[in-house]
């Protein structure tokens, strides 16, 4: 029986000739991902577990990106216990203050992850790099922890659904509009501890960051990861910036798949999720009297350069709506300079916007933009739980950065459409 090409990685990290669907895996990680509030936990229980050293200093990434700069004394306190335990044991790949970003934006653009590695991070969104052919997955601090001490972790091998992507998206969509459409289409267990595995024609037609966007969401179905196969984009996003060997899997050609779903690009139109769950989708059209308090373009989803720009091309030259706030977040300081050198700040902040470092932020109500009581937001975020960005009731609404720079400008949920 042919394996999918989340099998055949998970296959090789083993050093199995084949697994299948449901069976048990010890497997070789390349790197293990911690963020400011998951590491502390992981440290805590590393030390409880008698650990003293980590198993490689080059494969283990912390990153400090959900409260940082600090917004309160624990999180001083948590990044301080981070930036302890970095020192000791000679972390490579730790980012602070000035050099940090989202860690899911942050790890491709740095190279330390890339096409062929078995990933996991103690944050769901870990699933961010299927996107360039990795298995990426999230696990709990106490898995982190294991990972850190014996470069290990154990996996049941998920069976997979099929996404067969044809056609081209219209110049108002992208990758949000994919993932919400699909999301909207299985529900949010519609993949549960499934590998949801992009491929067909049409994959070629999706850009990088519309792929890390689209494999960011797959967790939002309750897939245990996504995936693309290597091409031609992803080796001219990897080439010159990945740190280890890029390695190539392809499924077989009789992989088994539970289903085949074929996605046809071009009759995608500009989707939104309304509250309270990811699935809850409905075309931005039909949601024009719905008032807003606040915009958010931003995350782990929707911070990439690609994301700058279609806010870029949306606000320049407008104004934002009164009684709107609109908030923007690069997704690292890579991202931040070159919408500098674009000029983006600045139209932004004569549209209106206020633009912040790197961080995670409002997205799972830390800080940079809690909502009060009553009050909306649409954002480019992946999760509108109840009181998911603050108050229980308040509500959030997922779109793209095109529909949320759109909503801003008239102060209601609105499709863009280029004039």
């Amino acid at each position: 029986m042919g394996m999918t090409l989340t099998q055949k990685i998970l296959a090789y990290h083993s050093g199995l000739e084949s697994v299948k669907a449901g069976q048990l895996v010890s497997a070789n990680l390349d790197i293990v991902l911690g963020n400011d509030i998951t590491t502390p936990v992981a440290i805590n229980e590393f030390k409880k577990a008698g650990f003293d050293k980590v198993f490689d200093k080059d494969k283990i990434a912390i990153v400090l990106d959900h409260f940082v700069p600090n917004k309160d004394i624990k999180a001083a306190e948590q990044s301080k216990q981070c930036r302890e335990f970095a020192n000791i044991h000679s972390v490579s790949h730790f980012y602070d203050v000035g050099k940090m970003g989202i860690e899911h934006a942050l790890l491709p653009e740095q190279g330390i992850v890339t096409a062929g590695d078995c990933i996991i991070g103690a944050d769901s969104h870990t699933c961010t790099y299927g996107a360039l052919g990795a298995f990426a997955t999230g696990v709990g601090s106490t898995d982190m922890a294991a990972g850190m001490a014996t470069g290990k972790a154990w996996f049941k091998v998920p069976s997979a659904i099929g996404f067969n992507i044809v056609g081209k998206l219209q110049e108002n969509c992208s990758g949000k509009d994919v993932i919400l459409t699909i999301i909207g289409k299985i529900g949010v267990d519609g993949a549960l501890y499934k590998s949801m595995e992009f491929f067909g024609e049409g994959i070629k037609n999706l850009s990088i960051d519309d792929r890390l966007c689209i494999c960011n969401m797959a967790v939002e179905a309750g897939a245990k990861n996504g995936i693309f196969p290597v091409d031609d984009i992803t080796l001219d996003y990897l080439n010159g910036r990945s740190e280890r060997e890029i390695k190539i899997f392809t499924a077989d050609d009789d992989a088994q798949y539970d289903e085949i779903i074929e996605i046809d690009l071009s009759k995608i139109t500009p989707t939104v999720a309304c509250p309270h769950l990811p699935e809850n989708t409905k075309n931005a059209s039909e949601l024009n009297n719905v008032k807003i308090d606040q915009v958010v373009i931003g995350s782990c989803t929707n911070g990439r350069i690609e994301d700058m720009e279609a806010a870029y091309k949306v606000l320049n030259g407008k104004r934002i709506a009164k009684g709107v706030r609109c908030i923007i977040i690069p997704a690292t300081m890579q991202i931040l300079r070159e919408c500098v050198i674009r000029g983006y700040y600045t139209a932004f902040i004569d549209a209106g916007a206020v633009v912040s470092t790197p961080t995670c932020g409002p997205c799972l109500g830390g800080y940079m933009g809690i909502l009060a009581k009553g009050e909306r937001c649409i954002a480019t975020t992946n999760r509108n739980f109840v009181g998911r960005m603050g108050h229980v009731e308040s509500e959030v609404y997922l779109a793209s950065p095109y529909t949320a720079a759109a909503s801003a400008i008239t102060g209601y949920i609105t499709e863009y459409k280029e004039a």
